[in-house]
């Protein structure tokens, strides 16, 4: 639910725990009656003043400073105060409990999880697009992520939206407006160019999927489950993805029993890695159930990396097992999902295995091919590394980019079957309401509430 807009609220802004500096965040209403009651004094606009936060007997609680923003230039578009303090949580919870004292007369009340972020949407401070960049910048797990982050709260993405949308809108003007002169209407859109601007729409619409999907990919990863049979060198695999000694490896076969997750990152993506038990008959009832579980990882991967034993390559029982996992994964994986054939073991092989495998071929132990590997990886994700840089996005805004792209195409077999006015303004009205939703000129409070609840408490 969308909480209500003007109830002044309060709440810690710093994360949770002890630090050098923590911040209490007050929003909405006239804050002065909080500003003199805790500072003791009014306070200038936009400076930050050193002083004593009292409690209600005047002692002093902690030392900090102190900054008033007035309406409308601050965060939330409100009357916000801001008290930096040391970042211990006995003070910071003092500070709050102090604030929500001085101000129960004008109705101060805790925040909910993300409402600063919320009410500076709902005061046009920030579209939808910048505020949900605000929580993917906090979350951000790796660099180009922090970045891509960055330049969509800069209003990069929104700007691509609002292009297109400007060139939508002109295209229904068009068609509306032969809907009122219904006797020309063939030579009304011909003048227009009607199809020239539909194609050049369509263009536009591409390119900025084309990096949307980029900047989802981005902030989303990809989860590829490493499978085989047991020995294969899965869990070695991980640990020399990971550069780190996660999984435990021995030659023990059915050493592994239940998934190992791990995140990686190649070329600033997010790649969840997932070791799994090795697949085969077993009537040891444990790995029985690491088994099912390995299954049920790799029935949800974006991609999964069949693992083979190189050492192995020659043996028919091991090569049957190998195609037995085959047939498997061809029945359970979703249509769609990509399995990469790796050859594993590079560097204890015989030189004529090599030559008889087709896939890729690394060694786990050694590190060689792993950089052809990650490459393989990226290109299975669909990583196109663009010069000019991406702007993070999500899964939603790449949904509703396709709707767009599916009601264009409708409007485009219009004017090529024949022209039917009616439907192709429906089909461009429905289009302009989904371009709306990502940066929330169109949208149901439902969408919103799902959205900022899953900030954190002082954003």
């Amino acid at each position: 639910m969308v909480a209500p807009p003007h109830t002044p609220i309060v709440a810690i802004a710093t994360a949770p725990g002890r630090g050098a500096v923590g911040i209490v965040r007050v929003s909405g209403g006239d804050v002065s009656s909080i500003v003199q009651a805790v500072c003791g004094r009014a306070l200038k606009a936009r400076e930050a003043t050193y002083l004593p936060f009292r409690d209600a007997d005047g002692q002093a609680i902690d030392q900090g400073l102190a900054l008033h923003f007035p309406a409308p230039h601050s965060y939330t578009g409100e009357d916000v105060l801001e008290l930096q303090a040391h970042g211990g949580p006995i003070v910071l919870q003092l500070l709050l409990a102090r604030c929500l004292e001085a101000g129960a007369g004008i109705g101060l009340r805790p925040a909910e999880p993300g409402e600063f972020t919320q009410r500076a949407f709902l005061n046009d401070k920030l579209d939808l697009a910048q505020a949900e960049a605000v929580a993917d910048l906090i979350d951000a797990s790796t660099e180009a992520a922090a970045r891509s982050a960055s330049r969509s709260l800069a209003g990069e993405f929104s700007q691509q939206i609002d292009g297109l949308l400007q060139r939508l809108i002109h295209l229904r003007m068009l068609v509306e407006a032969t809907l009122d002169f219904p006797e020309e209407d063939i030579d009304f859109l011909r003048k227009a160019d009607a199809q020239g601007q539909l194609d050049g729409l369509q263009r536009q619409l591409d390119a900025v999927m084309q990096r949307t999907r980029q900047g989802a990919l981005l902030r989303e990863g990809i989860t590829v489950v490493i499978a085989g049979q047991p020995n294969a060198g899965k869990s070695s695999l991980l640990n020399a993805l990971a550069g780190a000694e996660l999984a435990i490896v021995t030659p023990i076969a059915g050493t592994t029993r239940d998934k190992v997750v791990q995140a990686i990152q190649i070329e600033g993506v997010p790649v969840h890695v997932v070791d799994t038990a090795g697949l085969r008959d077993s009537d040891d009832p444990v790995e029985r159930i690491g088994i099912a579980r390995a299954w049920a990882e790799i029935e949800g991967a974006d991609a999964v990396l069949f693992l083979h034993d190189l050492v192995r390559a020659q043996d028919a029982q091991a090569l049957q097992a190998d195609a037995e996992i085959a047939a498997t994964l061809a029945q359970r994986l979703p249509a769609g999902v990509p399995v990469l054939h790796v050859w594993n073991k590079l560097d204890a092989a015989p030189a004529q295995a090599e030559a008889q495998v087709d896939g890729l071929r690394l060694s786990a132990k050694t590190g060689e091919g792993l950089a052809a590997l990650r490459a393989a990886l990226l290109k299975i994700a669909g990583w196109q590394s663009l010069p000019e840089g991406v702007y993070l996005a999500r899964a939603r805004h790449v949904q509703s980019l396709t709707r767009v792209q599916r009601h264009l195409a409708e409007v485009a077999a219009h004017l090529v079957e024949g022209l039917t006015l009616d439907l192709m303004a429906e089909e461009l009205r429905l289009a302009q309401n989904a371009l709306n939703e990502i940066t929330g000129a169109f949208g149901s409070d439902d969408l919103l509430g799902v959205i900022f609840s899953r900030f954190c408490i002082g954003k």
